[in-house]
């Protein structure tokens, strides 16, 4: 009857009005709570920095309160070619664990379909920090900074390379120390603050497997030509090349070129232009790093061994080998003694004793035959 139909239309009517509040307030409940989560765990204090992923901010967490900075998405993720850097970066940190020369990666969430990615807090300023003041000044680093910023960036990306993964996206803004001053400049330049801070490579949206690359090129600048051409089989000398070009700017050098002749003639193997007179050896080893062919660019394993960059490497490894010859002296000198004493006896236990008794020669059949004349012969 009609007013069965009435009655069956209304009631469906309800049933889907309440599924529809039912579901909606999940949703909202959801995300409140998603949204909540890093405003109940964290109180921000400033926004520190913003890139193409997102912005930084420094927050202190309210349950141990420690100081972190907390990167957050600018856009939705989902579907998006951020969302995939987003998950590189998560996974990288995943899969490399804590090393003193890469920020520390604590933990990772999706809050209002935004990554939200808590890491370390390094309030010295990034490298990139330090080049605009000194841009100000007219100061750069000098060789011997230089040197400590290689090797110590260096080492980071052993780490990482060592690990299966390439970096491909070095450059000074993914550098960053951990110092404590926010007197950036003063402590950049100084030899002595390299030493006792530890510089840390950071920003890991672009790495990639070696064995199995899924490369999104970095910035064009420091781009290795190789990447270009899709040529993927030496993808951490790609790194090298980009950490030859960072040191450059570091050393002085201009804004590097985007795609131009002289973007040509750095990927011929030539540095930018460097005002600053640098020794033989630290220029050739920088100029070796820009080689047209991979393959001819050192490692960073290579690099933290290098004379250049550890003098003192080998300094230890002449210590050492002058050791060794020592050594062996004393143990020609040793067996010498036993054959004096006591050739037989020797022979026998390997060890010196004084022996009372003329040697017996059956039983040591390799004691020279001249050896009696040397040996003393004790009266009874």
């Amino acid at each position: 009857s009609a007013k069965g139909l009435l009655l069956s239309v209304s009631m469906l009517a309800w049933c889907l009005d309440w599924c529809l509040q039912y579901f909606f307030k999940r949703f909202l409940l959801r995300e409140s709570n998603m949204v909540s989560r890093y405003k109940k765990e964290f109180l921000e204090l400033e926004k520190i920095g913003v890139g193409e992923f997102g912005s930084v901010y420094k927050c202190i967490k309210r349950l141990d309160g420690c100081v972190y900075a907390v990167k957050r998405s600018k856009r939705p993720l989902a579907g998006s070619s951020d969302e995939q850097m987003a998950l590189r970066e998560v996974y990288a940190h995943a899969v490399l664990g804590h090393h003193p020369h890469v920020v520390r990666y604590y933990s990772a969430w999706a809050e209002d379909d935004h990554m939200i990615i808590q890491n370390e807090h390094c309030n010295g300023g990034s490298l990139q920090d330090a080049l605009l003041e000194n841009a100000k000044t007219g100061h750069y680093f000098q060789e011997a900074e230089l040197k400590e910023i290689l090797l110590q960036v260096s080492m980071g990306l052993k780490y990482i390379h060592s690990s299966g993964l390439a970096h491909m996206d070095i450059k000074p803004s993914k550098c960053t120390h951990s110092g404590t001053s926010p007197r950036k400049v003063d402590l950049w330049a100084s030899v002595a603050f390299l030493v006792s801070f530890l510089l840390l490579l950071g920003d890991l949206g672009h790495v990639t497997s070696i064995t199995n690359p899924q490369v999104e090129e970095g910035d064009s600048r420091f781009l290795a030509n190789e990447i270009l051409q899709e040529q993927y089989c030496y993808l951490p000398k790609a790194d090298i090349f980009a950490l030859a070009l960072t040191m450059a700017l570091a050393a002085g050098s201009g804004p590097l070129p985007c795609n131009d002749a002289m973007w040509h003639h750095i990927r011929r193997g030539n540095l930018p232009p460097i005002p600053q007179q640098l020794t033989h050896g630290f220029h050739g080893l920088l100029k070796l790093m820009v080689h047209p062919d991979p393959v001819a660019r050192p490692s960073a394993t290579a690099l933290t061994k290098h004379p250049i960059l550890r003098p003192s490497l080998g300094k230890a490894a002449q210590l050492q080998k002058q050791l060794n010859v020592e050594k062996f002296k004393t143990a020609i000198c040793q067996l010498m003694c036993q054959d004096y004493f006591c050739p037989s006896f020797s022979c026998l236990l390997g060890t010196p004793a004084l022996c009372l008794a003329e040697p017996d020669t059956s039983i040591c059949s390799n004691t020279d035959p001249g050896s009696e004349l040397l040996a003393p012969k004790l009266q009874t």
